[in-house]
């Protein structure tokens, strides 16, 4: 059976990097007594893949892992027993049977990604940040150069920002964004908050950002058409 967990990622945590945080939850598994599958081989190894990895210093109530069980007695069991062995950072949400047509990896699965922006301190920002934010937004075309392994390339970030709105908070301001994510074009938060600061006239100091991750979606409309569904959507609870 193929199975999707969903959980959440705050606190002392968010320091913790991604192949630790696998490590975490091959433990996590055996203290909790699920009945996970192993590869075949002289080296078996847990069957378990995670959706996009996190990046350190950020919190999250949208991460993923797929792993394929033998057995087990339904989701609400399972989400008990592994928060009951969780440390204070980690929580699972839920625990959901992926049917065969949809068993695709979360991995190569996800298409867009949520994330919430707020500002340690906001005396760098300025004045009239909506109204910079709604015109930085709507320009024909938000060109960057972003830098990969292989160097640097020339790219619009514009048709891969989904979505983007400065919102009102009672904690301060909050930038939402929607964007393009997985393998193909992986844009970062902080890529998108760089050309606002160039475009706006202001530098970002470092570790000024909080950035929160919402939630991953998969696309399930027709060749690219941009309907977003999450991951954790995709499955039942059994």
């Amino acid at each position: 059976m193929k199975i999707r967990i969903k959980f959440r990622k705050y606190g002392i945590m968010k320091f913790i990097g991604h192949l630790d945080i696998m490590r975490y939850f091959q433990k996590a598994m055996r203290r909790a007594d699920i009945d996970i599958c192993y590869s075949s081989g002289f080296s078996p190894h847990m069957i378990m893949s995670f959706a996009s990895p996190l990046g350190v210093g950020l919190t999250s109530d949208g991460e993923y892992l797929d792993i394929e069980i033998g057995n087990e007695q339904s989701s609400a069991s399972a989400v008990k027993r592994l928060n009951a062995v969780m440390a204070e950072g980690v929580e699972v949400l839920s625990f959901r049977r992926i049917p065969e047509e949809k068993a695709s990896n979360a991995m190569s699965l996800v298409a867009a990604a949520d994330y919430e922006v707020r500002f340690r301190d906001e005396k760098f920002l300025p004045d009239n940040l909506a109204e910079a934010w709604t015109a930085f937004y709507h320009q024909s075309a938000i060109p960057i150069v972003k830098k990969t392994k292989k160097g640097e390339r020339e790219l619009d970030l514009k048709p891969l920002i989904y979505q983007a709105e400065c919102r009102p908070s009672s904690d301060g301001s909050c930038i939402f964004l929607r964007l393009s994510a997985g393998s193909a074009d992986n844009i970062k938060p902080e890529l998108v908050m760089e050309a606002f600061a160039a475009y706006a006239g202001f530098s970002i100091p470092g570790f000024a950002l909080l950035i929160h991750r919402k939630e991953l979606y998969a696309d399930t409309g027709l060749e690219g058409a941009g309907r977003f569904v999450s991951l954790e959507d995709l499955g039942e609870e059994f």
